[in-house]
């Protein structure tokens, strides 16, 4: 992930994170660690070339399906539509509750989650 990081803050590629996930990376900050460090995290974040793509109302009912069809937590029914947006996309992740629609989306699993 790190490679990753340095790369997208270099200008050599570009991450995108649905605004529920952004949320989700905010509420984890700060229940871990507090406001002070969450405010840390999210302007680390965003001195990457970091893309947060809304939740329109599209997404939402797509990632509704996903959550009905597919089982998924609705968070993550939002990362998994974002990476079906173009086959250039892919969702890097150490979540294995993925593998169940790993059919639909390039996914990369980190090796611990």
């Amino acid at each position: 992930m790190e490679a990753i990081f340095e790369a997208c803050a270099r200008g050599f590629g570009e991450m995108c994170i649905s605004a529920v996930q952004w949320g989700e990376i905010a509420a984890v900050q700060r229940k871990r660690a507090g406001e002070k460090e969450q405010k840390r995290v999210l302007q680390l974040l965003m001195q990457i070339n970091l893309r947060i793509v809304s939740a329109s109302a599209e997404r939402a009912v797509h990632a509704a399906a996903l959550r009905v069809d597919r089982k998924l937590p609705y968070a993550d029914a939002f990362a998994i539509d974002l990476a079906m947006d173009s086959p250039d996309h892919v969702l890097v992740t150490a979540d294995y509750d993925f593998k169940a629609v790993a059919d639909l989306a390039q996914i990369e699993f980190l090796p611990v989650k």
